[in-house]
């Protein structure tokens, strides 16, 4: 297992992501329409401002007060009532299908088409997040099923130190004005 994730500046949100499932879960979640950095800065935020990161008691939160969580300045996301409702909504998933234990979503996962299913049902996960979560899983934590789910250009669970997360961001950034151009997006 790493010690760290580097997908932000802040090394306590790289370790924390490393460390704990269900903050990877969370950066997973939210990383839609923010750069990277924001959205996996996230699970750390929401841990200092809710004090804890257990699914049972994310899913038990109000909602109005887990979206206030998500509004205070600085904002865990751009759209903070959107993903608020969608950290409930995986919380809930994790609590009820997974006992509260996150990482059983790929420890238990029979083959990649097991590990593939699972992350596909995760609220908020399609077919990219699945990619991107798989990539990370095989790449930084060695899970076997994961393997087959690593696409062949560049990706997140490639980035193993700071500069790799600037030449991921650039790369990404290219592929998508590459697709733009192409009339592809």
């Amino acid at each position: 297992m790493p010690e760290a994730l580097y997908f932000t500046d802040s090394e306590e949100a790289n370790e924390l992501l490393a460390r704990d499932p269900m903050a990877l879960l969370i950066g997973f979640a939210i990383d839609q329409q923010v750069p990277v950095p924001t959205a996996f800065s996230g699970p750390l935020k929401l841990k200092q401002r809710l004090g804890t990161l257990d699914p049972a008691a994310i899913a038990a939160t109000d909602p109005d007060r887990l979206e206030e969580v998500f509004r205070e300045k600085p904002a865990i996301h751009r759209f903070p009532g959107a993903m608020a409702r969608r950290v409930q909504e995986l919380a809930a998933v994790v609590a009820d299908e997974y006992d509260g234990r996150a990482e059983r979503i790929w420890t238990e996962a029979r083959d990649a088409d097991d590990l593939r299913s699972r992350i596909g049902a995760l609220p908020g996960f399609g077919a990219m997040k699945v990619t991107g979560l798989g990539s990370v899983l095989a790449l930084r934590f060695g899970v076997e099923a994961a393997q087959e789910l690593v696409p062949d250009h560049p990706c997140l669970g490639a980035v193993d130190s700071p500069e790799a997360l600037t030449a991921y961001q650039e790369a990404k950034r290219a592929r998508k004005a590459a697709a733009r151009a192409s009339g592809s997006a």
